[in-house]
């Protein structure tokens, strides 16, 4: 990682709205410097004979018939509700 790669721990915290004590900050900062240090890693592999990939695996579309099948009958479907009325399942009103 570059010398100049710094994080701003207490701009992250209060993103993530935690609150960290000093300690905590010194130690996160060492932690997440550590971690990019790391990943800067990646920087020196030489990738100049690697493809460029839109993803990791190779993607087939699989595609079924559609076909009609069988389906629930509206009593095999409303037999385990809890609360029915009628031909309709009985819910609770979820508005805010």
């Amino acid at each position: 990682m570059s010398a100049t790669a710094h994080i701003d721990i207490k701009k992250t915290a209060d993103l993530a709205r935690l609150r960290l004590t000093a300690e905590e900050e010194t130690a996160y900062t060492a932690q997440l410097e550590r971690i990019l240090e790391y990943v800067g890693q990646l920087d020196e592999a030489d990738t100049a004979s690697v493809e460029a990939a839109a993803h990791p695996h190779e993607l087939f579309d699989v595609m079924r018939s559609d076909a009609a099948r069988p389906g629930f009958v509206m009593e095999a479907a409303l037999s385990n509700a809890p609360r029915r009325s009628g031909d309709q399942f009985m819910v609770p009103k979820v508005v805010e």
